[in-house]
């Protein structure tokens, strides 16, 4: 995949066309315009940013190009999985050390155990209005959206063979792709969960691992799908997208389940730690229009502020209709983990 970095790519910006519709008209609705890098006020000092594993580098070429337009400036990065980070953050808290300014994850669960915490510091109200909506909260920005999706084999079936909701896949014959070790498939789960209740999620688990076989990444299960080795799989967007961008000729499309779980969208999000205006600053520059357009581009990520074209490849979200869930309710996995376990999948 061609990677362009994010001050390679900032001339692109001189003109940004209108988002179509990029989840419906009401998320669209009373939105700030969105602030280029060139408006913001010029990082200098230092700050320690924890930092999730994630996008293969993609969000390393943000920082360094960050970095590099702000010379007086300098981030100190701890690397690790989202989650463990999250909680080496609550454990450092709680022994009254604050080694953290900034925490990027890449999954909104491992942001809601830190806010649960109550470590995140408010976000202000000029930095959430240029956010959609439905992805606003006091402590916390949301940066870039992925949706789950039911990524399918075009030569095996097509799109009206599959049930628009998710809890019926259990009940349908068609063979499955998932990986259910894979973080974002416990989120989905643990979504399922607030939605459906404990007794079904379980149930649902045990009848699709009948039919199911297991990957170990969501790129793997796209790219099983993708050869035909089943007729579905469960993954986040972009998985597809990017398969596609290079091999255009792929038997492979999207489709979507309709008000629950399996059209989830979540979020990669950042909060502060303290209340230097710094830390504030620097998010500032993950909302820009060029940070998002960057991520949109390259990582196939859903831009959450105004003005950004969404991914190439992917098809008008207006119709899509994703379920009511505070993303913050993802936070704690381990009664997913145990359900997972007792119901023979983990």
């Amino acid at each position: 995949m061609k990677r362009r970095t994010f001050i390679q790519g900032l001339a692109a910006f001189g003109a940004i066309a209108a988002l179509p519709l990029p989840l419906s008209r009401a998320l669209a609705a009373n939105i700030a315009n969105p602030v280029s890098v060139n408006e913001l006020p010029k990082l200098e000092g230092e700050l320690t940013l924890y930092l999730g594993r994630g996008e293969g580098g993609l969000y390393e070429n943000v920082l360094q190009a960050i970095q590099d337009r702000n010379p007086n400036f300098k981030l100190g990065i701890r690397r690790g999985p989202t989650a463990a980070l999250a909680n080496t953050i609550v454990a450092e808290a709680k022994a009254g050390v604050r080694r953290a300014d900034l925490f990027w994850a890449v999954d909104s669960g491992a942001i809601g155990l830190v806010s649960d915490a109550g470590l995140a510091q408010p976000i202000p109200n000029d930095l959430s209005a240029q956010l959609q909506p439905q992805f606003r909260y006091k402590d916390w920005a949301p940066v870039t959206g992925r949706v789950r999706t039911i990524p399918y084999n075009t030569s095996r079936l097509s799109k009206e063979q599959i049930p628009t909701s998710i809890m019926d896949i259990a009940d349908s014959d068609l063979s499955i792709g998932w990986a259910p070790a894979y973080a974002s498939f416990q989120s989905f789960v643990t979504a399922m969960r607030i939605l459906e209740g404990d007794d079904k999620t379980a149930k649902w688990l045990k009848k699709i691992k009948k039919r199911a076989k297991t990957y170990a990444g969501e790129l793997g299960v796209v790219m099983a799908v993708e050869r035909g080795e089943v007729d579905i799989g469960f993954a986040n967007h972009y998985y597809t997208l990017r398969l596609k961008s290079g091999k255009p000729d792929a038997k492979l499309d999207l489709a979507f389940t309709q008000q629950d779980a399996g059209c989830l969208v979540n979020a990669s999000g950042i909060l502060a730690l303290n209340d230097d205006p710094l830390a504030t600053h620097f998010m500032r520059y993950l909302l820009s229009i060029e940070v998002q357009g960057y991520l949109a581009r390259e990582a196939y990520e859903i831009p959450l502020v105004n003005g950004v074209p969404l991914p190439e490849g992917l098809p008008s979200l207006a119709n899509i209709s994703p379920p009511k869930v505070d993303l913050t309710q993802l936070a704690d996995l381990r009664p997913t983990i145990a359900l997972m376990r007792n119901s023979g999948v983990l």
